[in-house]
């Protein structure tokens, strides 16, 4: 079992090959823009999962799940080359929903942004329901006041 830093440092090492062998040394015309955002190893350095991005719209993502999936085994051995390890590790492609995610939160943030403006825009001409100060007092205290 590797320590925790070796298999972040293993991850970072096989980002790096994956995405310079996705840009120069793929020639699918499936492939899109892809970024690859994210490289777990698990802890014994067997297996690891590689997240990306593509640019474009479902098709393109399909189509370059398609490709990638294709071409694994050379992808495979272009990370086996590069590392320093005993052996290579087995490799799955997940595409990265964290792009889809935010913009669903900005979205849910600018509808609760336009909903406090529209709220505030009611409030500034709103008036009482009852008395302007709802809050009985005794005697006592409206004298100091």
């Amino acid at each position: 079992m590797a320590d925790a830093t070796r298999a972040r440092k293993i991850a970072d090492q096989i980002k790096v090959i994956v995405a310079s062998t996705i840009e120069r040394r793929l020639k699918d015309p499936r492939l899109g823009f892809v970024t690859v955002t994210d490289v777990r190893v698990t802890g014994d350095l067997q297996h690891a999962t590689i997240f990306y991005t593509v640019y474009g719209d479902g098709a393109d993502l399909e189509s370059t799940a398609k490709a990638l999936e294709s071409a694994k085994g050379f992808i495979r051995s272009e990370v086996g080359k590069g590392l320093t390890i005993r052996l290579t590790p087995s490799l799955e492609f997940i595409a990265d929903a964290v792009p889809e995610e935010a913009l669903r939160l900005d979205n849910l943030l600018a509808r609760a942004a336009a909903d406090d403006a529209r709220i505030a825009d009611l409030k500034k001409d709103a008036k009482p329901a009852g008395d302007a100060d709802p809050y009985k007092r005794s005697e006592v205290e409206s004298d100091e006041s």
